[in-house]
């Protein structure tokens, strides 16, 4: 059984350009998040899916000179370079996850993979359908079974453009597993996406980083409550506008 972590990461982000290798301690932000995601045990290789355009050249040849997997396609069908992807990896299950998550946590992550393989039989097991993560731990795990499926049934082109809209939209037509946080901190915004989403996330790295490279989501929690002024740099961006957490990428 084989579990392939697909990360869907581009250079043409509209509100923060570059924010794919956008530094943060002087690492880039996809170099952080492929260190984090190493760490996960359940997941058995890690493929960056960038666009056959151009300027995703660049993310092409940072994966080959970092030695790491990688794929492409489509730039708007992401739906379509997910399943190529899957295809050729021979993966059974692949996790869903967005290259603007710097501070995504393996243990998150392991548990929602963890969770769909114990019930066998699901298509999709999320953790942000039902919100009580951060924005910016996002983990859907899909059989490969439903991503053909989604693969071959849904046409519209805002379904090809979010991999897992449909699901959101149809959720009878799937069997779901949801994965809830005992603690809901779903009021936090630890994505990558605006300004001010870069410059909390550089303060959280900057203070726990040196210490620990290999912080997760309790010392993150930790920092914010002992100083909530942090979360108040990116509290004006309006999550609301990002329906579902589904960027493009």
């Amino acid at each position: 059984m084989k579990t392939v972590g697909i990360i869907q990461a581009r250079m043409g982000s509209k509100r923060l350009p570059g924010k794919v290798l956008k530094p943060i301690v002087g690492i880039p932000n996809l170099e952080h998040m492929m260190r984090r995601l190493s760490r996960c045990q359940t997941l058995n290789e890690i493929v960056i899916a960038t666009s056959d355009q151009p300027q995703d050249d660049i993310l092409s040849n940072f994966a080959k000179e970092h030695g790491y997997l990688s794929g492409r396609g489509s730039e708007t069908d992401v739906l379509g370079r997910y399943y190529k992807v899957a295809k050729e990896r021979q993966a059974d299950h692949v996790v869903r996850l967005t290259a603007d998550c710097p501070l995504i946590d393996p243990e998150v992550t392991d548990s929602v993979v963890r969770e769909h393989l114990d019930a066998k039989s699901r298509d999709i097991t999320s953790n942000c359908i039902k919100l009580s993560f951060p924005n910016g731990f996002d983990t859907e795990v899909l059989s490969f079974g439903c991503l053909q499926r989604l693969h071959r049934q849904t046409q519209d082109p805002p379904y090809r453009e979010h991999v897992t809209n449909y699901i959101h939209d149809y959720p009878e037509q799937f069997i779901i597993g949801h994965i809830v946080s005992a603690e809901n901190r779903s009021d936090l915004r630890l994505t990558l996406d605006t300004d001010e989403d870069y410059e909390l996330i550089r303060q959280i790295y900057e203070a726990l980083y040196p210490q620990n490279p290999d912080f997760g989501f309790r010392e993150i929690y930790a920092l914010l409550d002992r100083h909530p002024e942090m979360k108040q740099i990116n509290a004006a961006v309006q999550q609301t506008k990002i329906l579902k957490r589904q960027t493009t990428y």
